[in-house]
């Protein structure tokens, strides 16, 4: 019995006797593109179709690598075990493979004297005479290649041929996409690590080079035995090793609160709900825009913004309701987030509050990078309100 790699077991009959119209072939293919998460599962199981559409008695499906330099053998019907293995990974100039992607479109390739010195196998002259290369393209670029492996005297019919370039063109499509994916998710990744690295840096590093800081000069007053010294700055060691210590554990929250993947609107939302039950606090979310059209950038960072804000409340206002509004003014989205708490203290004292300083420039600092503004005052009937003001984008407001 013949191998099966690695996907599928099928036993090719004649073309004759098993034909299949090219329009439902193509209707599979295209639904399969919708539905087939694997892409290379959807492609090995098309191998069988292939392979009675040509009439042949075996075939290979294979996939360009992301250097371009190799094809990569996914799955193969009717090869014998040793030549799957040899032929696992390939050159993608090698034999009538590289003829089909340079010129990009059907190949056939007659003399497998070559195909049999490469693979060193009898199988080429003694089983396959005829080896049909298929390229799989996007936009004239090969993303992989079906090999059609055939008796003496068998030839393609001309209109095979022409479905199997239709054939092609669609799963090329699947491995484009495929390709994309694996990209936008390496995007993602390095965005979500350097945004962790950004958050680590603004809280915790910075506590933790005050905490350095300070232990230098703990040190100093030490050796010279200036006690009252010494205590001041141990007290200051000891509020920053507590302010790092709340830092982590803020990190590990916000890190657990991802922003939900509807957008902006519905992560305020889920962040308000859970608010209240962190704080026991009424929370009130008024979205007076009708359409909010930020990049996935912009959204994170007024979230973020958003999120320190309730934090800052939480730890320091002692408020029973916050009202959260988002807005749009002449060009201008409006973020305020407003409590009936205690209100901004004094210079000294919010000075000597190490946390809510270290939030405020964090805040500032994503405010920043919005090109926008970040102002903390009181209200007149008592509280805070911190307004985020930043620029609808040229491109969205010409729109």
């Amino acid at each position: 019995m013949n191998d099966i790699h690695p996907l599928i077991q099928h036993t090719p009959t004649d073309a004759g006797n098993d034909s299949i119209p090219a329009l439902r072939v193509l209707s599979e293919i295209t639904t399969s593109l919708s539905s087939d998460s694997n892409v290379e599962q959807l492609l090995g199981r098309f191998l069988a179709t292939m392979i009675r559409l040509a009439g042949a008695q075996a075939g290979a499906v294979r996939v360009i690598t992301d250097d371009r330099t190799h094809l990569r053998l996914i799955g193969s019907v009717g090869l014998p075990p040793e030549l799957v293995e040899h032929e696992s990974m390939v050159s993608v100039d090698c034999g009538v493979c590289g003829k089909a992607a340079r010129e990009v479109t059907v190949s056939s390739w007659n003399n497998v004297a070559y195909c049999k010195r490469q693979a060193n196998d009898a199988y080429f002259s003694d089983t396959c005479n005829t080896v049909v290369a298929v390229p799989l393209m996007h936009k004239n670029q090969v993303m992989g290649v079906y090999n059609l492996f055939l008796e003496e005297g068998h030839v393609v019919p001309e209109d095979v041929r022409l479905l199997f370039r239709s054939i092609s063109e669609h799963l090329g499509i699947a491995l484009e996409n495929a390709r994309l994916t694996r990209e936008n998710m390496r995007i993602s990744l390095m965005n979500e690590r350097q945004m962790l690295a950004n958050q680590i840096h603004d809280s915790l590093a910075q506590t933790l080079a005050y905490a350095k800081m300070r232990l230098t000069v703990l040190s100093d007053a030490m050796r010279h035995e200036d006690y009252p010294k010494a205590n001041r700055y141990l007290g200051d060691v000891e509020e920053a090793v507590d302010l790092a210590y709340a830092d982590l554990r803020d990190l590990i929250t916000q890190y657990r609160d991802r922003i939900n993947p509807r957008g902006l609107v519905p992560a305020i939302q889920e962040l308000a709900k859970s608010f209240r039950k962190k704080a026991n606090a009424d929370v009130d979310f008024l979205n007076l825009v009708q359409e909010v059209n930020l990049t996935p950038d912009e959204e994170i960072q007024v979230f973020h913004i958003i999120q320190e804000s309730l934090y800052n409340i939480a730890k320091h206002a002692r408020a029973r309701h916050v009202v959260i509004t988002f807005d749009l003014e002449n060009g201008q989205y409006i973020v305020n987030v407003a409590d009936d708490g205690v209100g901004v203290q004094k210079k000294n004292d919010e000075s000597s509050t190490m946390g809510k300083s270290f939030g405020l420039t964090i805040m500032r600092e994503r405010a920043a990078k919005l090109e926008g503004t970040l102002i903390v005052e009181s209200r007149p009937a008592g509280g805070t309100v911190i307004r985020l003001v930043f620029p609808q984008r040229k491109s969205e407001h010409t729109a």
